[in-house]
């Protein structure tokens, strides 16, 4: 048991360190290595907000990379490659309980809500460069209430650890979408995040999520 444990903690350790990158917006993913780990009960909400979060996730990722393709800004390159290395973390965990699930191709979402969003999202970023970078607020914006709407439902650690950095993550891309809006002499109302936390993030300092 307690060599179990230990590899746990150590693996999980690992998966934490490689997504302080995403909050830098790196271009490196993190290795998720799964064999071994001593797995806890998930819940069906657990699972259900795995399934989601994997998703929302791949919204950012596929919506960044449609909106680089159209404007070749710095932030969509670089967050595009952080979303991908959420997308890998939320998948380890998929693995790890042995969860089915369903990666669909770019732009394409099992859950309609999200493909209403795809939809949406592309075509407001389509019009103008501030446009894009709100599009790209709006998205971490809604990221970061979802998170923590899941953190707040669940008792596992593992998510907890996982929701936690994928949240602080979502922080800092939010606050470089926003500097980005305001570069360009405009400003972005939040749509999801109350006032008072949506101003507690962007009056703060770039975060290091460990």
């Amino acid at each position: 048991m307690k060599k179990s444990l230990s590899t746990r903690i150590t693996v999980l350790t690992a998966l934490v360190l490689s997504l302080t990158f995403l909050c830098a917006c790196s271009n490196e993913n993190g290795d998720n290595n799964n064999e071994n780990i001593l797995n806890q009960d998930l819940t069906a909400s657990d699972i259900n907000a795995l399934l989601f979060m994997l998703e929302e996730e791949k919204l950012a990722r596929d919506t960044y990379m449609f909106l680089d393709n159209q404007w070749s800004l710095n932030q969509f390159a670089n967050i595009q490659n952080s979303e991908q290395t959420h997308m890998d973390a939320v998948e380890s965990l998929l693995i790890q309980y042995g969860i089915d699930y369903n990666i669909l191709p770019v732009g394409e979402f099992e859950n309609q809500t999200l493909q209403d969003f795809y939809n949406q999202f592309i075509t407001e970023g389509s019009v103008s460069q501030i446009n894009a970078l709100k599009v790209g607020a709006k998205i971490e914006d809604l990221d970061i209430v979802d998170l923590q709407d899941h953190l707040v439902a669940t008792a596992n650690t593992d998510l907890l650890l996982v929701f936690s950095s994928l949240q602080c993550g979502s922080k800092n891309h939010l606050r470089s979408f926003v500097h980005g809006i305001e570069n360009l002499g405009s400003i972005y109302e939040p749509q999801f995040l109350t006032s008072e936390g949506y101003n507690s993030i962007i009056s703060s300092s770039h975060e290091q999520c460990n």
